[in-house]
């Protein structure tokens, strides 16, 4: 049994591909992340994967071997209700989005991975549903059928609510296909089942206080180490969603 290979985007410090690989059932093909920093925290835990800079310049040919799992979470600037709320059109951050399914076309993977924050299902205000719509139209357009769940990092054990949207697409032809894509619709219901609700999450006296903002917690004050574990992902959400996919997967 091979393992499913991934194409990590917009990877920031690794966290999709550290949840994916805990499944046992996953590795990393390649990186793609802009910023020196994270690149640094990439090459240091996975030295042997390569790491291409600008996503706009990658190209499926640049990646050894089969891709079976592309994901990423793409900017989120342009789209947070903290944002300029410019949306995912052409030539703005968010607008990257593009690029997924540019490498989709490029390299028809089984699946696509993706996470934002939560704003992405109800924006813009003056069209509310539109940005997603876009989302899922794009994923149609490359023959992809989508799930998606809004799964905040307290329903993973976080302390802190963090909530963002998760989505996981899969060509629409597995419907032919015996069955599977009922197997693959039970992704996002085998999510809902696993996460505990975030209510009363918050505000839990047992908590140890927070290594990185308070004063005097002795932790050198690196804006850049601060700033990229804002923009991760919480590793225990891919790796949740990895082994969702990896029992319904057919080998």
């Amino acid at each position: 049994m091979r393992k499913l290979r991934v194409l990590d985007l917009f990877s920031g410090i690794g966290g999709f591909s550290l949840g994916l690989e805990r499944t046992g059932g996953f590795e990393t093909a390649a990186f793609c992340e802009f910023a020196d920093f994270p690149r640094q925290i990439l090459a240091k835990h996975w030295p042997d994967v390569p790491c291409f800079p600008d996503v706009r310049e990658l190209k499926g040919t640049d990646i050894e071997g089969p891709v079976d799992v592309v994901c990423g979470g793409f900017p989120c600037q342009d789209i947070s209700v903290a944002g300029r709320q410019a949306g995912i059109s052409s030539g703005t951050r968010s607008g990257l989005w593009s690029e997924i399914i540019r490498l989709t076309g490029d390299l028809s993977p089984s699946y696509i991975i993706v996470e934002n924050v939560s704003n992405l299902l109800s924006g813009p205000s003056d069209r509310r549903g539109g940005w997603f719509g876009r989302i899922l139209g794009d994923l149609a357009e490359c023959g992809y059928d989508a799930e998606w769940e809004n799964i905040p990092a307290s329903a993973l054990g976080a302390p802190h609510r963090r909530s963002r949207v998760w989505i996981v697409a899969y060509p629409n032809n597995l419907g032919c296909e015996g069955g599977t894509k009922k197997q693959i619709l039970q992704i996002a219901s085998k999510s809902r089942q696993s996460v505990r609700k975030f209510e009363g999450q918050f505000k839990r006296p047992h908590l140890p206080a927070s290594r990185f903002c308070n004063s005097d917690d002795g932790v050198p004050r690196r804006m850049d180490r601060l700033k990229a574990l804002g923009n991760a992902v919480v590793p225990q959400i891919p790796e949740m969603i990895g082994r969702a996919i990896l029992e319904v997967h057919e080998w």
